[in-house]
C-alpha cells in the first residue's frame, strides 16, 4: 500500500478514486503523567520518549486510515494530512486522512 502526502504517484496513472479514509488515535492523560513522572531524557526541551510516543500514534492513525483503504479495495492513499489537536485539557488526538484510490502502472 503506497501512502503518500502527494495527489499523484509518478509514473501511475489513477484508475478509480474510492473515497475518503481516515484513522485516528488518542493519547490519553495517564500516557502524558506517566512519561512526564518518569523523564530523564529532556535535553533543550524535548523529551525522547513523549516524541516517540506521538509517532506511535502518528503510526496507528495511518495504519487504521491504510486498513480503511485496503477494504475498499485501494492500493495507495494520496494526499494524506496527519492533524494533531488536543480534547478537553489531558488528550491529545493525533488523525490521519486521504483519498483511497486504485492505480495501474
Amino acid at each position: 500500500m503506497i501512502v503518500s502526502t502527494t495527489p499523484s504517484i509518478e509514473g501511475k496513472h489513477i484508475t478509480r478514486y474510492l473515497g475518503i479514509v481516515t484513522g485516528e488515535a488518542i493519547l490519553g492523560a495517564n500516557i502524558f503523567r506517566d512519561f512526564f513522572a518518569g523523564i530523564t531524557d529532556i535535553v533543550g526541551g524535548r523529551s525522547a520518549a513523549y516524541e516517540e510516543e506521538l509517532r506511535k500514534a502518528k503510526d496507528i492513525a495511518v495504519a487504521e486510515m491504510a486498513e480503511q483503504a485496503r477494504r475498499l479495495g485501494a492500493n495507495a492513499v494520496l494526499s494524506v494530512d496527519l492533524d494533531y489537536e488536543t480534547i478537553g485539557q489531558s488528550m491529545l488526538m493525533v488523525s490521519a486522512s486521504g483519498t483511497a484510490v486504485l492505480y495501474s502502472d
